[in-house]
C-alpha cells in the first residue's frame, strides 16, 4: 500500500455538484490505453487501491475518487447519501477527465454504485460508453447479504451516537473479524483508514452513510436487474471466509448470473484487493484478456 503523504500528494480535487471531491488519476494518460474507474467500498475509501495501482497502471489508464462523505472528499451532515448521487459523481468525474469510455472494477459499497451505472447503461442513460464491470466482494443480492452488527445499530434511533463511540481500536476489531486468518490488515493500514475515516469529522456522519442497506432492498429489482440484463462482460472476484458476504454471495451469484465469470479466493476476506492484491490483479486481467472482453 501507498503511504498516505504520499497517496495524498498524488491527488487532486474536482467539484462536483457544488462538492469537493477529491480524485486521483494517471498523470499521463497513454491513448492506447483504456480507462479503468476504480469505485471504493464503506467505510473506508480510494485509497484501498493504492496495492493494486502499479500493476494495473501498466494496462490501463486510471481513475478514482473519494466518495461525498468518504476519505478525503467533503463530508456533509445536512444530506441524503444516495447510491444515486455517487453514480451521478461518478459520471461528473469522467465527464472531468474527458473520458468517453471505461471499464469499472468496484467492491462493497462500490459494486452498489457500479450496479446503479450498469443500469443507466442498459437504459441508454449513461454518459460514458460502459465496457465491462468486474465486482469485488459486495452486497450484490440483499436477500444474502450479512450486514454486522455495527451497521444495524447505525439505521437505528441511536445511530448518530455510534459514529461517535468509533474508534481506531474499534475498527481494527471490525477489520480482524472480516479479514481473512492469515490477511489480517496491519497496523499501519489501519492508522490509514482510521485517519481517513475520522478526518474532516467523519465519524460524525458515518451513520448516514449507511442509508445504502434499505436502499438496496429499496432498488433490488433494478440493481440485482441490470447484472442479469447487462450485455456486457460482468466479472466477480470473491474473498470466500468474508462473513459479510462471502461464499453465501459468491453462491448466490452462480445462480443468477452462471454464465458470468467469477472466482473464490480461499482464506481471503472482504478485502482481496489489499489481502491478496496479486491473485486480484491477475484474475482482473484474465477476465479482460478473455475472448469477448474488448479493451477498447
Amino acid at each position: 500500500m501507498i503511504p498516505l503523504t504520499e497517496w495524498r500528494a498524488a491527488g487532486d480535487t474536482f467539484v462536483a455538484h457544488g462538492w469537493r471531491m477529491a480524485c486521483w488519476s494517471t498523470k499521463e494518460p497513454d491513448d492506447e490505453k483504456p480507462w479503468l474507474l476504480l469505485i471504493h467500498g464503506f467505510p473506508t475509501s480510494s485509497w484501498d487501491w493504492s496495492g493494486v495501482w502499479p500493476a494495473l497502471e501498466e494496462r490501463f489508464n486510471l481513475a478514482a475518487i473519494d466518495m461525498l462523505g468518504y476519505g478525503l472528499s467533503e463530508k456533509p451532515r445536512n444530506i441524503q447519501y444516495r447510491i444515486a448521487d455517487q453514480a451521478d459523481f461518478q459520471e461528473v468525474f469522467l465527464d472531468h477527465l474527458g473520458v468517453g469510455e471505461a471499464h469499472i472494477l468496484a467492491h462493497d459499497y462500490g459494486d452498489t454504485v457500479a450496479q446503479e451505472l450498469i443500469a443507466r447503461h442498459n437504459e441508454n442513460a449513461l454518459s460514458f460508453s460502459l465496457k465491462s464491470v468486474m465486482l469485488l466482494n459486495g452486497g450484490l443480492f440483499p436477500e444474502v447479504h450479512r450486514p454486522r452488527f455495527v451497521q444495524k445499530l447505525g439505521l437505528s434511533p441511536i445511530g448518530p451516537l455510534i459514529g461517535r463511540m468509533l474508534s481506531k481500536n474499534s475498527l481494527r476489531k471490525s477489520f480482524d473479524e472480516i479479514f481473512g486468518p492469515d490477511t489480517k490488515a496491519s497496523d499501519e493500514e489501519i492508522e490509514t483508514h482510521w485517519a481517513l475515516l475520522s478526518g474532516n469529522d467523519g465519524s460524525k456522519i458515518f451513520h448516514k452513510l449507511l442509508r445504502y442497506l434499505p436502499e438496496r432492498d429499496q432498488y433490488r429489482d433494478r440493481w440485482v436487474g441490470a447484472l442479469q440484463q447487462a450485455n456486457i462482460p460482468i466479472g466477480f472476484v470473491n474473498g470466500a471466509v468474508d462473513p459479510i458476504s462471502g461464499e453465501h454471495m459468491y453462491d448466490r451469484f452462480r445462480e443468477l448470473l452462471p454464465n458470468a465469470d467469477a472466482w473464490l479466493l480461499k482464506n481471503i476476506g472482504h478485502y482481496p484487493q489489499t489481502e491478496d492484491p496479486e491473485s486480484v490483479v491477475r484474475l482482473f486481467l484474465k477476465f479482460h484478456d478473455r475472448k469477448g472482453v474488448r479493451q477498447r
